[in-house]
């Protein structure tokens, strides 16, 4: 398989595992964005968020959980961002869904999520409330 997390996952690539579980696995990213900079990814290959079923989702989540208080405790960070890029056009690299677990330091200038996004749409009520319904209504 070419995917390069499931082959670090089945241990044909090395990477710099700082936790595992039966059914995801947390490592240090190659590229990172800071220090500490962590993917958690399911075992199994999804290529989505959407393509997950919910108990990989939740194995994911758990590690996620598990892993950030220590990726800020071991970097001294004084918080982090939790972030999926889900699809290509969210800036999505490997299509092997994944979490990433980027250590924030005060002053680092980098802001929130909310600044990726430099135009609002202006919604009405009615819009939203047709957002809403279309949502809960969708069958996938």
């Amino acid at each position: 398989m070419s995917c390069i997390f499931c082959r670090i996952v089945d241990g044909d690539l090395p990477s710099r595992t700082v936790y595992e579980s039966s059914e995801a696995l947390a490592f240090l990213d190659a590229n990172p964005l800071t220090k500490g900079h962590t993917l958690v990814v399911p075992k199994d290959h999804y290529e989505t968020v959407g393509d997950l079923p919910p108990e990989a989702a939740g194995a994911v989540f758990e590690a996620v959980s598990a892993v950030t208080p220590r990726v800020e405790a071991a970097v001294d960070a004084d918080a982090t961002t939790v972030a999926v890029n889900n699809g290509e056009a969210a800036g999505q690299e490997v299509p092997h869904t994944h979490v990433h677990v980027v250590p924030r330091f005060e002053g680092d200038g980098n802001g929130p999520i909310h600044r990726l996004f430099s135009a609002r749409p202006s919604l009405s009520d009615a819009e939203l409330d047709d957002i809403a319904a279309a949502i809960r209504d969708v069958e996938v």
